[in-house]
């Protein structure tokens, strides 16, 4: 059964932990398009980028709404990730190494919206939380197909 979250702190708390994973995703897609040698994804990444960027205004706007203030920072683990994709890239790990490092991200960031999902929000806020979801479960999908490919 999901868990109703009454409290403002709560629900600001939880959408700051997805400004969060977005702000990872933002910057995370922007180094790996840096590294990919193939020009398609390459623009995929970059788009893919700039649209981690909005969700997490969007998300931002949000907190700021329910009197919060929005994380503006991405996490220590998605610093690490992108480390460890740029000493693939470094060590010649070609494209697909790089994207399996994306998707890996990726699987985070849906589980972290799922979890997020799995409780009873405010309807704005749920109704912003499940239109993300839906394109960022694309794009799992999409950049997951890019890597069998490469």
């Amino acid at each position: 059964m999901p868990k109703a979250i009454v409290k403002r702190d709560e629900v600001v708390s939880l959408i700051n932990d997805l400004i969060q994973v977005c702000r990872d995703g933002e910057k995370g897609f922007m180094d790996a398009a840096s590294h990919i040698e193939n020009p398609s994804t390459r623009a995929f990444l970059s788009e893919e980028s700039r649209i981690r960027g909005r969700y997490a205004d969007q998300l931002g706007q949000e907190v700021s709404q329910l009197g919060g203030k929005p994380e503006s920072e991405g996490s220590t683990t998605g610093s690490i990730r992108r480390a460890w994709m740029d000493l693939k890239s470094s060590l010649g790990g070609g494209d697909k190494a790089i994207l399996t490092s994306c998707e890996a991200s990726e699987d985070v960031t849906v589980d972290t919206f799922r979890k997020a999902l799995a409780n009873v929000l405010p309807d704005p806020v749920n109704g912003v939380l499940a239109q993300q979801f839906e394109a960022i479960e694309r794009s799992h999908e999409r950049v997951r197909a890019l890597r069998d490919s490469a």
